[in-house]
């Protein structure tokens, strides 16, 4: 007779960004996703990276408190780019993610993207913030056209993505790459350590 093996832990990830689910299919989990739909302007913070965390937190925190995620882990995330000390989002618009381009281009700026799983089964909370630098190719006006009139920029945060149509913008990373698409998986094994749970044990 083979061995028997329990069911993994119900799996939530409290975000709309394909981006994150893929990465963490990628890594052998198979999540449910449940957008938690809070305000992010209603949050600030003193920095770039307190203020990714805050936004995870508060997103993980509204999902775990619903009726549908009893006794999962639940995975909040949020990034943010900061570049000369501010912490810059998703743009509002073409116009703001041409400017953001502009000023980005041949120089470097951190990825910070605030991690935070909370074991509704436990209530107990663990978070963090993981940091990446990211730099940017020196690209054309012609490319930063062509690269908004796709639309991309405004659905990303910091207005670019390593795994999308600007990934040959970017010259380099210092630091975890899956990061810089929207969550660091050394790091969430280590949050799942804090709790006593091995990422091997969510494997489907």
């Amino acid at each position: 007779m083979g061995r028997m093996t329990a069911a993994p832990r119900p799996l939530v990830l409290a975000s709309a960004s394909p981006a994150r689910l893929n990465l963490l299919r990628q890594a052998g989990l198979t999540p449910h996703v449940i957008v938690s739909g809070f305000d992010e302007d209603s949050v600030a913070a003193d920095t770039p990276a307190e203020l990714a965390l805050a936004l995870a937190e508060a997103k993980a925190g509204v999902v775990a408190r619903l009726e549908e995620a009893a006794g999962a882990l639940v995975i909040g995330c949020d990034s943010v780019l900061e570049l000369d000390g501010e912490a810059l989002g998703k743009p509002a618009d073409a116009e703001e993610a041409t400017a953001r381009w502009k000023s980005m281009r041949g120089r470097a700026g951190v990825l910070r993207t605030g991690h935070c799983v909370v074991d509704t089964a436990t209530g107990r909370q663990v978070s963090a913030t993981a940091s990446t630098t990211v730099r940017f190719g020196e690209v054309t006006d012609a490319e930063i056209a062509a690269y908004v009139d796709s639309g991309e920029p405004l659905h990303v945060a910091g207005a670019f993505t390593l795994d999308g149509l600007s990934a040959p913008f970017i010259e380099g990373i210092d630091g975890c790459a899956g990061n810089v698409i929207g969550l660091s998986m050394p790091l969430l094994r280590s949050l799942l350590g804090e709790l006593g749970v091995s990422v091997t044990d969510l494997w489907a």
